[in-house]
């Protein structure tokens, strides 16, 4: 499905999403087959009485996060006391989107909007990943499913810490097994680097599609750069069109 030539190279964030909003119109949802793994079910959102990864003081769990069913992995995730992160947090950020979906997409880390509703990619850069997915006939209602490297907001919005990426990785690693992508797409460096088990910059290493334990993935910049750079919309635009052409075999 790549289309060349179709996309000015030059087009600023606010273009970038004008154009994805047309071919959003364009292009149809892809459709979504039920393959959730016995026993497990759809994480919900959280409600306002009882907000997702409000905790209560218990201990960190002590099971193995990768090893375990669905809702127990975000019953432990929402409980967890593994890092230091776990002290400033109001919510835990697990995931959004269909767990059945053809797609995942791994972010970095929650930032203030999402520790505040628990749920990963709101804001400008939410709406920039749904016009992205959208304008390669994708959806977080249907076809996608979302989740962070890490669950928790570091301080400030700063990187993440090795020992913090290894606190949670059970929990991704958990849902990677359980959601059973076809496909799985990194967004930015934290994600691309650790699915990738490289340390080579993103620029570096968008353009090839990899393999995380035989699933084929594909690396791509995070909307929230794109917003900040808008030199790098037609590179993000090649990778969503390798990512479309994975998922449909070619």
């Amino acid at each position: 499905m790549r289309e060349p030539g179709i996309v000015p190279s030059g087009f600023s964030a606010g273009e970038l999403v004008t154009f994805l909003e047309s071919r959003k119109a364009a292009s149809p949802a892809a459709p979504v087959a039920d393959r959730l793994q016995p026993g497990s079910t759809p994480a919900t959102k959280p409600s306002p009485s009882t907000p997702e990864g409000s905790t209560s003081g218990d201990a960190a769990p002590t099971v193995d996060p990768s090893s375990i069913g669905y809702e127990p992995l975000r019953d432990a995730a929402l409980a967890c006391t593994r890092c230091r992160l776990a002290e400033g947090r109001r919510h835990v950020v697990f995931s959004d989107g269909n767990p059945a979906g053809r797609l995942m997409v791994v972010g970095e880390a929650p930032g203030a909007r999402e520790d505040a509703t628990g749920l990963p990619f709101v804001g400008q850069a939410g709406k920039l990943l749904d016009l992205m997915l959208a304008a390669v006939g994708l959806s977080r209602a249907d076809s996608v499913y979302i989740c962070n490297v890490i669950k928790c907001r570091p301080p400030g919005n700063r990187n993440p810490l090795p020992d913090e990426i290894e606190a949670c990785a059970p929990f991704l690693k958990g849902q990677i097994r359980l959601v059973a992508p076809e496909v799985l797409l990194a967004v930015g460096s934290f994600a691309a680097q650790w699915l990738t088990g490289t340390t080579r910059p993103l620029g570096k290493l968008r353009g090839e599609v990899y393999s995380y334990e035989g699933v084929p993935l594909v690396v791509t910049y995070h909307p929230a750069a794109l917003l900040r750079n808008p030199g790098w919309n037609r590179l993000c635009w090649d990778d969503l069109q390798l990512l479309r052409q994975v998922m449909d075999g070619s």
